[in-house]
């Protein structure tokens, strides 16, 4: 039986976005942009869809662009945000625990001329609002943090970055990445403060090729992609109406049973902390907060031979952030975790479609392999 605990690396895609996306693809598959009949129908399909994610962030469907992944509208936000306020100055404060689409658009901005500081995490992975204070200058025009950390599940409080930002009367843009978080935690675009606010669909069991950039009201971005005059001529190219009729769905889905499912994947997580340590007590928990991703290290044993002695009883679970590829966890190391716990380190992701009996058999998979493995 496959026990999948990898869900925040992407997860299966529900009833309700297999249906939408089969429907768009067979029924209501006209361009959007054509002005007959099946084109108005598609038309109104993409507004439908819009509401929806518009809806799961509670922002207006205006403000919402949609983009192919979570990366892109990472890329878009970073490079189209600092760019936008380039005449007030040069500086970019972020973190050294970013994914690596937010990582490598930093990088692209110094090779631009702007300046980059990278903060340091707190011990379970995510950033302190004081850090962001202590270096914030007046020529800080781009603040970009995550809000749940894809490794670790550390939550970093958004907010109170956004009501800093305001009170220092700063005019920086605050980017938040919210893919891990998005419909895992509680809440609103506009409570959160951000003024470009990063999504994707295959977290939440929408198909993977979709994701959405939420630009605050006011705010003017040069189109990443140029062409075609769709979604309001902010993206260019014809909406990929699957995927997008599919992402709507599956926020509509994950907000029917929102607070019951994200209570489930809670209590799963603690479940398994709990075995865990009754039946493993060297075993460490790396971080945490979000209530679906656990991190937890058995120093002395190699990560990967772990997943690969649970893997051949159908239990999937990864090393880190799937977009690593075997690479070491910038995560981990930037936290200060010493290399054997690196090393030794799994990440265990859940979904309202997990249960008890996923983590039972997960939890007797590692006790079996720390019995019958070697150390390295």
């Amino acid at each position: 039986m496959e026990h999948y605990l990898d869900n925040a690396a992407t997860t299966m895609v529900c009833p309700e976005a297999a249906e939408a996306a089969l429907q768009a693809m067979t029924l209501c598959y006209g361009n959007p942009s054509s002005t007959h009949a099946k084109g108005r129908e598609a038309k109104k399909l993409l507004d439908r869809a819009r509401g929806q994610v518009a809806a799961a962030l509670d922002c207006a469907p205006g403000e919402l662009v949609f983009t192919s992944c979570g990366s892109e509208s990472d890329n878009w936000a970073l490079l189209g945000g600092a760019e936008a306020m380039r005449r007030r100055g040069k500086h970019v404060i972020s973190s050294a625990v970013e994914h690596d689409a937010v990582r490598k658009s930093l990088d692209e901005l110094e090779a631009r001329g702007f300046e980059v500081t990278r903060l340091r995490p707190n011990a379970l992975g995510g950033i302190d609002p004081s850090a962001v204070a202590e270096t914030l200058r007046e020529d800080t025009i781009l603040v970009s943090l995550m809000l749940v950390n894809n490794e670790t599940g550390a939550v970093t409080d958004i907010s109170a970055v956004s009501r800093l930002l305001k009170e220092a009367g700063s005019p920086a843009l605050l980017h938040t990445d919210t893919v891990q978080g998005f419909m895992k935690l509680p809440f609103r675009a506009k409570t959160l403060g951000a003024d470009l606010i990063s999504v994707s669909g295959h977290k939440i069991h929408a198909p993977k090729g979709i994701g959405a950039l939420y630009i605050r009201s006011g705010l003017r971005l040069k189109p990443l992609l140029v062409g075609g005059a769709q979604e309001n001529g902010r993206r260019a190219g014809t909406e990929a109406m699957p995927q997008i009729a599919a992402f709507g769905a599956a926020c509509e889905a994950a907000r029917a049973g929102f607070a019951e499912n994200t209570a489930r994947m809670a209590a799963l997580r603690e479940s398994c902390i709990e075995t865990l340590h009754r039946e493993i007590p060297e075993l460490l928990v790396l971080g945490g907060g979000a209530p679906h991703i656990l991190s937890v290290s058995m120093p002395g044993w190699r990560s990967e031979v772990l997943i690969n002695w649970l893997e051949a009883q159908e239990i999937y679970v990864s090393r880190s952030s799937a977009c690593k590829k075997g690479a070491r966890s910038h995560v981990l190391e930037a936290i200060g975790l010493r290399p054997a716990v690196i090393d030794g380190a799994i990440r265990i992701g859940f979904s309202r479609f997990s249960t008890q009996e996923d983590v039972e058999a997960l939890c007797r998979g590692l006790k079996e392999a720390r019995e019958r493995l070697s150390h390295r």
